[in-house]
């Protein structure tokens, strides 16, 4: 029997990705399925950055396609393409034309590391090859400046627009750039809310595949008011284990399940510690926390970080602990949590409003 794309495609069904939960055959093509004798040359084309992953899927499509009795070698390039996907329905803010897909990440809660955990996983998208960028969306108190080593600079204005500042290939954008470093700021709500929204849409975001909302914490007016008005792919939520923490979390699921936010997955932050001395582990925090609120809620952990002091002290130097040190464990991590939030993203139904024309209705003419 004669070895055909169509043959190459239907092997690939039974190989699934981890990532999305999807078989590879979605994401190859006829078109990109060449056939040399017994040789198959095919190009894979993924719903997410592919950097961390690119050999590892590769290696996967060649020993599954060389099981075939007709194949011979298999050579597979594998590449990443983002896609926008839907948001939640009834969003007051259209989407931005250069943003494909904005992540909240919330916490309910401050003090769990949720700005870290945004910064490092921004950048560790970054890392995976996707166009990244940050909103800094605590208004009180702005902290990705001095976090990304941008304290002190300005945007620069642009015929009515902000040009985002850039921090290790990551568009920033924070109220932290607009004010002076020490000065409060003593706002009202519907103020901070109209100031959100014009750092949002008046920065000159460019071709982001994902732009993280390090949201302030607390589920009030303006956190509210983000999650009903501005296009959501998803909210990522932060925690700690313990149980201070995870009521906080439960009100923050529940304000974005009632405005149809999907929940993409909980961070455990602060899982544990391992002294650096003698190498014993302990739940600083205690243990369980994400696993109660997979029962209650049916919410996964994408992931459980260490309550380690590498991340607070290169996040006070301005130096994300993904950039400072790429081979540590922790950034692993991070990469591999980054990896979860953008396969979850890819599996989801994409946004199809881009490609149909807008339908004008007008009278007819006499």
């Amino acid at each position: 029997m004669s070895l055909t794309p169509e043959a190459v495609q239907t092997a690939l069904q039974s190989l699934i990705d981890p990532l999305t939960g999807k078989d590879l055959a979605r994401c190859v093509q006829h078109c990109n399925i060449h056939i040399e004798g017994s040789i198959v040359r095919l190009d894979i084309e993924m719903g997410y950055p592919v950097n961390g992953l690119r050999d590892e899927l590769a290696a996967r499509v060649r020993v599954h396609l060389a099981a075939l009795p007709e194949v011979s070698a298999v050579e597979a390039r594998v590449t990443g393409k983002i896609a926008a996907h839907a948001t939640q329905s009834g969003a007051v803010v259209k989407r931005l034309p250069e943003v494909k897909n904005i992540i909240a990440v919330a916490s309910g809660k401050g003090g769990v590391g949720k700005s870290a955990t945004a910064v490092n996983l921004a950048l560790a998208l970054a890392a995976e090859g996707a166009r990244a960028g940050l909103l800094d969306a605590d208004i009180y108190g702005p902290s990705l400046p001095q976090m990304l080593g941008l304290a002190g600079q300005r945007p620069v204005p642009e015929e009515g627009w902000m040009r985002p500042l850039m921090a290790c290939g990551v568009q920033v954008m924070s109220i932290g750039f607009l004010v002076e470093e020490n000065a409060p700021i003593i706002w009202r709500g519907p103020l901070v809310t109209r100031a959100l929204f014009q750092l949002l849409n008046e920065t000159h975001w460019d071709a982001l595949d994902y732009l993280l909302v390090d949201m302030p914490p607390g589920t009030g007016d303006v956190q509210l008011s983000l999650a009903q008005q501005v296009p959501v792919t998803g909210a990522v939520m932060v925690t700690t284990p313990q149980d201070i923490a995870l009521l906080d979390v439960r009100r923050g699921i529940r304000m974005f399940e009632k405005v149809g936010v999907r929940i993409l997955g909980v961070v455990e932050n602060m899982s544990f510690y391992v002294c650096p001395h003698c190498g014993q582990g302990e739940a600083i925090f205690g243990v369980g926390g994400s696993e109660r609120l997979r029962a209650e809620f049916g919410v996964d952990c994408l992931g459980k970080l260490p309550l380690d002091t590498r991340i607070r002290a290169a996040g006070d130097s301005g130096k994300p602990l993904v950039v400072d040190a790429p081979d540590h464990p922790t950034t692993r991590l991070y990469r591999d949590i980054a990896r979860q939030i953008a396969g979850r993203i890819a599996a989801l139904p994409k946004d199809m409003r881009a490609k149909f024309p807008n339908i004008v209705v007008e009278p007819a003419r006499q």
